[in-house]
């Protein structure tokens, strides 16, 4: 242990601890721009500087360990002026147009400003240009760039893309895409793990709040909205709600304030997808042994990377569409019929934590019910937080309503598909109750869950043993495939999400700067899991009907044009300004 004085205030720590991290256990608040525990500790903003009693020079706290006896001043005269200044250069060279600004209000950049009480730059204000395509669904605006380094650490260290890298020298240094590309012939996975760890306004997504508005004021369109697991565990984070309070029967309130004619839980559409993946994983199993496990196929950010990284694993990805797309197509047949509304008339809005779920939705295959693409628009949570702002909605006072006939019900088991190992999980249930004749206990396969890494495990269904490994964020991703590829592991079935910790991490879910929430959301997910009526996706009602009236069985005819597509029909990386 370590014993030092950190503003005055006795502070005992482990050996090699940082000097922020000493202080932040003591309470005590250094700000930082750059900084990203073990993923971006490279003092670029000079922020975090703190004074050091008998040494000259200021020294930065984010790289720069503690010593016994070190007596600290995070905030002494030295400290303030030389922050202020080194804040006063970063705003020289950044657009401060802050009240039109994607991050406004959620700036860390503008808190520190504010926090340092700067209100002009003494400096000549030199904003960057950047050309960027006005289409692309991941946006960069290098005039709001600080050159932390962030966006290039995350797709490096944690997802193993290296879309981001360094361009320019001196004071022309900015990021850019690598290599010289442009982001459209890149092989961005448009996971928006960049997005979020972004500490300004440089990195968005495209805004579709404005082809919303668009359809709820055409008289010709009735508008449908599908809500996604993930969102309810985090959409009341920036409205200052507790997650009790922010359920789906306020989200349901909401939309039919904004004047939503019908909204969907997408828990149903997990239910149909675990019917058709399930059972797919079944088939494959009574094939015989194969030499790859069946991967699962509902994240698109991960199908993206599997098309780029690892092309010729493609054909072991389920052909099971995601939830939002199988409910699209389920929509816009059967369902159009049941509530009375041509298909050419439904407007089908997605609400997602996901950012590649935009592309998803505008892919060639995905218009299986014969009336262009079967979902119109995707919207992330950040957005529709951003619409429930706009229209003055106050949460508080919104009493629950709940989904609308015919698809009321849905399952714990589609709950979990917002949190990573919950698609897995799922699909054990209803597989095992296939094979075995009788349901498995709820929390059986808990051994799969878990936010680190990858997770490994061996159940018994149906007389044989089953390899299934689950793994979230593409360097884990990569790191299993490999293993795969090159014989040291082999498994049966394997859950990937591109996200840490899956949808309830999503690139489209709020932002708190320097705080990882994913873990939460997930842990509330399960709750709800635990608390639901029914756990078993093959027990939900709607789910039943549906097979009974329309769909038949599991991999039907009719199953298989609408709910299962073709991941070879589409290229990576895409055409120009298709990304």
């Amino acid at each position: 242990m370590v014993n030092l004085t950190i503003d005055n205030i006795p502070v005992e720590v482990n050996e090699n601890t940082t000097i922020l991290e000493a202080a932040r256990l003591a309470g005590i608040n250094i700000p930082t721009l750059c900084f990203l525990k073990d993923i971006n500790e490279i003092a670029a903003c000079r922020v975090c500087i703190v004074e050091i009693d008998g040494m000259d020079r200021l020294i930065s706290s984010c790289n720069n360990s503690v010593r016994e006896g070190m007596v600290v001043y995070t905030n002494s005269p030295r400290v303030r002026e030389a922050r202020r200044i080194n804040v006063e250069l970063i705003l020289s060279q950044h657009n401060t147009s802050c009240a039109y600004c994607p991050r406004s209000g959620n700036c860390t950049l503008q808190k520190i400003a504010n926090d340092l009480g700067i209100y002009k730059i003494p400096y000549k204000n030199i904003i960057p240009k950047t050309l960027w395509s006005h289409r692309a669904i991941l946006k960069r605006d290098a005039s709001k760039c600080i050159k932390c380094m962030r966006c290039i650490q995350i797709c490096d260290k944690v997802q193993t893309l290296h879309i981001w890298d360094i361009d320019g020298t001196g004071s022309r240094t900015t990021v850019d895409v690598s290599h010289n590309r442009m982001i459209m012939d890149s092989d961005c996975s448009l996971c928006g793990q960049c997005i979020t760890h972004c500490p300004v306004g440089a990195l968005s997504a495209r805004d579709d709040i404005g082809k919303f508005y668009d359809a709820l004021a055409d008289s010709e369109k009735t508008v449908v909205v599908q809500v996604a697991p993930a969102v309810r565990a985090a959409w009341g984070e920036e409205l200052g709600i507790s997650r009790e309070q922010a359920t789906m029967g306020k989200i349901t309130a909401a939309l039919k304030r904004m004047g939503v004619d019908y909204v969907f839980d997408t828990d149903f559409s997990a239910d149909l997808t675990i019917m058709e993946e399930g059972n797919e994983l079944l088939k494959r199993l009574s094939e015989g042994e194969h030499k790859y496990p069946m991967f699962t196929s509902c994240c698109p950010g991960w199908v993206r990377f599997m098309k780029s990284q690892f092309p010729e694993m493609v054909g072991c990805l389920s052909t099971s569409k995601s939830p939002q797309q199988m409910f699209g197509a389920i929509l816009k047949t059967y369902y159009a019929g049941l509530i009375g509304v041509p298909a050419d008339r439904l407007y089908f809005v997605s609400i997602m934590p996901c950012v590649a779920k935009k592309k998803e939705a505008s892919l060639s295959t995905m218009n299986s019910a014969g009336t262009g693409q079967d979902v119109d628009l995707v919207l992330t949570t950040r957005e529709f937080v951003q619409i429930i702002r706009s229209e003055h909605i106050s949460v508080d006072h919104l009493s629950e309503i709940p989904c609308d006939q015919p698809i009321v019900t849905s399952s714990g088991a589609g709950v979990i598909f917002g949190t990573t190992g919950g698609v897995m999980e799922a699909a054990l249930r209803t597989a095992y109750a296939v094979a075995e004749g009788h349901n498995p206990e709820p929390d059986a396969f808990r051994e799969i869950r878990g936010e680190g890494g990858i997770r490994e495990a061996v159940f018994t269904i149906g007389g044989r043993d089953l390899h299934v490994a689950a793994a979230s964020g593409l360097g884990n991703a990569r790191k299993l495939v490999k293993a795969v590829k090159s014989g040291k592991a082999h498994y049966d079935f394997v859950e990937i999400m591109a996200c840490p910790g899956g949808c309830s991490g999503g690139g489209g879910q709020p932002i708190k700067d320097g705080s990882e929430l994913y873990g939460i959301r997930g842990s509330e997910l399960y709750n709800l899991d635990k608390n639901s009526e029914i756990r078993y996706s093959h027990e939900n009602p709607a789910i039943v009907s549906l097979y009974e009236n329309y769909l038949e069985k599991p991999l039907s005819e009719r199953s298989e044009q609408l709910l299962h597509t073709d991941h070879t029909a589409w290229e990576m990386p895409l055409a120009p300004d298709d990304i």
